[in-house]
């Protein structure tokens, strides 16, 4: 009698099989190998829109320097120093730098000589 009732409560006990598991761990790794990349995608488009965006913000900033104080605009330092802006940095971290026409992104660390 007492091998009965032990077996009956083994059989009533509920839980994954080993398989049942292995299922589940494969589809959240095909999950998972689906959204990666398309994440990292997401980042890199969102990161060049941020970079736009501050390259536009920039472009104004120096426009309003310049009405104020006359002089055309040498470095992008004096605006930041100046409070118009607050970075001179895309969200990726990029470094800006003036050109004779327009800006250029530079991966480089800041120097003193900009």
């Amino acid at each position: 009698m007492m091998k009965n009732f032990v077996k009956n409560v083994l059989r009533r006990e509920k839980g994954f099989t080993l398989i049942e598991m292995m299922i589940v761990l494969v589809i959240i790794s095909i999950l998972l190998l689906i959204a990666v990349p398309n994440l990292a995608r997401n980042q890199e488009a969102a990161n060049d829109k941020g970079c736009e965006a501050t390259i536009a913000l920039i472009k104004a900033q120096k426009t309003a320097y310049e009405i104020e104080t006359g002089t055309k605009l040498t470095s992008l330092r004096i605006i930041r120093d100046e409070k118009y802006v607050d970075t001179i940095h895309c969200p990726d971290g990029k470094l800006l730098k003036i050109t004779d026409l327009d800006f250029v992104l530079k991966t480089i660390p800041e120097t003193p000589d900009e």
